[in-house]
């Protein structure tokens, strides 16, 4: 990063690397919309670029990038007039070595994802990205609060009400 800000195009260039499929996947989050999700990541990394002058020195750069890239998709939704209707995708990757799913488990471990992933994309937008910073992207809190712009504490509760949130509409289902 600080290569970056000295003027590093390379350095850069790296970061993109290393953070665009993040930058895309939080832009779909917001956007449900898989074309403009790589659009606004890429504008997001522009923007990024034009503001390295402002990023703290010492900051961890993900975070900072994220509310970037969450604050462009909000921009992106907006002008488009959509509602956001996520629809997420969860990583069935297992470890190797691990046996497969026996066909039976497989369709429940699918139904319980579907039905999981349906009552996300019912929640809040606020309430969706707390949710899938913390559990799709393992953002640590700290990184949490700088990609949210809030207070450590606040992303406590936030993701405290919207697992509380998750947790009514997924039993009512």
């Amino acid at each position: 990063m600080e290569r970056a800000r000295r003027g590093d195009h390379n350095a850069y260039g790296e970061l993109v690397t290393r953070y665009q499929a993040v930058a895309a996947r939080v832009a779909y989050v917001i956007t449900a919309s898989a074309a403009d999700a790589e659009d606004v990541a890429q504008d997001a990394f522009v923007k990024a670029y034009y503001a390295l002058d402002r990023f703290r020195e010492g900051a961890p750069f993900r975070p900072w990038l994220l509310r970037i890239v969450a604050n462009e998709a909000k921009n992106r939704r907006v002008a488009a007039g959509r509602r956001p209707t996520v629809e997420l995708t969860a990583a069935t990757d297992r470890a190797s070595g691990e046996t497969a799913l026996s066909p039976e488990d497989a369709a429940v471990a699918a139904d319980l994802r579907s039905g999981l992933l349906a009552a996300i994309a019912t929640l809040r937008e606020e309430d969706r990205l707390a949710l899938t910073y913390r559990y799709f992207f393992e953002l640590s809190e700290t990184e949490m609060a700088d990609a949210l712009g809030v207070a450590r504490g606040t992303v406590k509760s936030r993701l405290s009400r919207a697992m509380g949130r998750l947790r009514e509409v997924y039993s009512d289902d």
